[in-house]
């Protein structure tokens, strides 16, 4: 899903903010990943376009873009990587030996989260998670 198919820009303002010409660029630039994206690729593609924006910017800017959920931070494996906020909750089952990646549904998680409500009292507020472990051809070697 690119940014271009969810009008974030008619979001920001009705937020109360602008699309500045930073924010496109960090966002084109989250978006061009295709997915999870480190911080120093994100500079490289601003940077490529707009070598005066700094790497200040783009943090104040990614962390803006995520409190207004445009943005996703997933921590995987010690690294910190961004993605374009979906339009629904997705998650992320992340192979710990060869790295790969499959995407799975929120529903997949809600028996467990209705559980763990149930049980606890604790309800589970989570639109972004990844979960690590091996994946099926890792697990059978």
């Amino acid at each position: 899903m690119t940014h271009h198919t969810l009008d974030y820009a008619n979001r920001i303002r009705q937020q109360g903010y602008r699309l500045t010409p930073q924010r496109e660029l960090v966002l084109d630039a989250v978006c061009e990943g295709g997915g999870h994206t480190s911080f120093d690729e994100i500079q490289r593609r601003v940077q490529a376009r707009a070598p005066a924006v700094n790497r200040s910017t783009i943090y104040r800017t990614l962390e803006f873009l995520e409190k207004l959920n445009l943005v996703v931070v997933a921590h995987i494996e010690g690294r910190t990587l961004y993605e374009i906020a979906h339009a629904r909750p997705h998650h992320h089952l992340i192979c710990s030996r060869c790295g790969a990646e499959i995407e799975i549904d929120e529903t997949m998680l809600t028996p467990a989260y209705d559980r763990i409500a149930e049980r606890t009292g604790f309800v589970v507020h989570a639109d972004h998670l990844v979960l690590s472990g091996l994946c099926g051809e890792c697990n059978a070697k």
